[in-house]
């Protein structure tokens, strides 16, 4: 305050306004080409300012939105490679014990076998996909306590109950398949059943909780993310089946099962490259760069995988080759996935092209 101000609070001395210290020598470089850099408005009053925006006249589209001295708007994920392992390996888990359930039920005892081979890799699936996700976390209590609380309204939440309530099932129902005791069987039946019916949601949840973020190719393909993560699930676990050599009763039903679901990854990949498209900034993410290229894998995977089950049978060469591609296009698909989410969140032109289309 001002000496003889009264202390009311209106008079405020002019030396707190005066730029010194450290700070008073640093200059932002090409001040001209920043955003919002003030500049005189000469059809305004003397003195008024406005923004700096693109000319129009020169513009190319959200290549020269303006930015916020294009700094990214928002935070890049901090995720390490465990989650989207993570993602496949929980995607497939869901989709061996939904078809296990789906083949307890439909299937005769002809079937067994693949029932008991499908709760057996759901459990294991079950358990690996809780380790990679304390990996990523640090420390198993903070995968504990995720599960203080059940909050319907966060994906977070809502995953993190669907992985524990699908793994003890998972196990459960692993567990009891071989038991001796009636009562145990029947037991294990109803916990695959319940893994069966927690297999979909499990396989879905991380696209919508990656939806459930700021990023913007994330955002876009909200709507078809968790149908391509569906899919590929029920593709790598129909190859993965297919690679572990199986009874020709259970080779009929697994050959439909795995031709839909690897032509169901064939549809959902080109959705979400439509969704994220209706941005064309937004859609780079999944065209440039490591992304890019990891997609691309992804996609030719997913053909060269289909391709190859259109063939006629073949001996354990070709299953072994059906299941590399399986596995190693999954692995690409989410990388990609995960990878393009980085690259739009630090693309500042992504974040403002979507808000304008909006």
């Amino acid at each position: 305050m001002s000496a003889g101000s009264g202390g009311d609070g209106r008079h405020v001395d002019p030396e707190l306004g005066t730029l010194s210290g450290e700070g008073s020598g640093q200059r932002v470089e090409q001040r001209e080409e920043a955003f919002p850099t003030p500049q005189p408005d000469e059809s305004g009053p003397p003195g008024g300012w406005r923004p700096r925006r693109p000319d129009s006249r020169t513009s190319t589209g959200a290549d020269d939105l303006p930015t916020y001295y294009d700094r990214p708007a928002i935070k890049e994920p901090v995720w390490i490679w465990s989650v989207p392992v993570y993602f496949v390996v929980g995607s497939a888990a869901g989709a061996f014990a939904a078809l296990g359930a789906a083949a307890r039920v439909a299937g005769g005892p002809e079937l067994e076998p693949l029932v008991a081979r499908c709760r057996r890799l759901a459990a294991a699936g079950g358990a690996l996909g809780s380790v990679l996700l304390v990996i990523d976390l640090g420390r198993p209590e903070r995968f504990l306590n995720m599960l203080r609380v059940l909050r319907p309204t966060s994906p977070m939440s809502v995953g993190s109950w669907t992985l524990a309530a699908f793994s003890g099932a998972a196990a459960g129902a692993a567990l009891f398949a071989g038991s001796r005791s009636p009562a145990l069987r029947r037991l294990g039946d109803l916990l695959g059943a319940a893994a069966g019916l927690l297999g979909p949601p499990l396989a879905a949840y991380p696209a919508v909780l990656l939806a459930n973020t700021a990023v913007p190719v994330w955002i876009e393909t909200r709507r078809t993310l968790p149908a391509l993560f569906v899919a590929s699930g029920a593709s790598t676990a129909a190859s993965v089946l297919e690679a572990a050599g199986t009874a020709a009763t259970e080779r009929h039903t697994l050959r439909p099962f795995g031709l839909a679901a690897k032509a169901a990854v064939l549809v959902a990949i080109a959705a979400v490259e439509r969704d994220a498209g209706r941005v064309e900034r937004v859609g780079r993410a999944l065209r440039e760069g490591v992304p890019g290229d990891l997609w691309r894998a992804a996609k030719g995977a997913a053909v060269a995988g289909l391709g190859l089950s259109l063939l006629p049978p073949g001996g354990r060469a070709k299953r072994v080759v059906g299941a590399a591609l399986g596995v190693a296009g999954a692995l690409a698909l989410r990388f990609a996935v995960v990878r393009a989410g980085h690259a739009s969140a630090r693309d500042p032109r992504a974040t403002f092209a979507r808000q304008r289309r909006r």
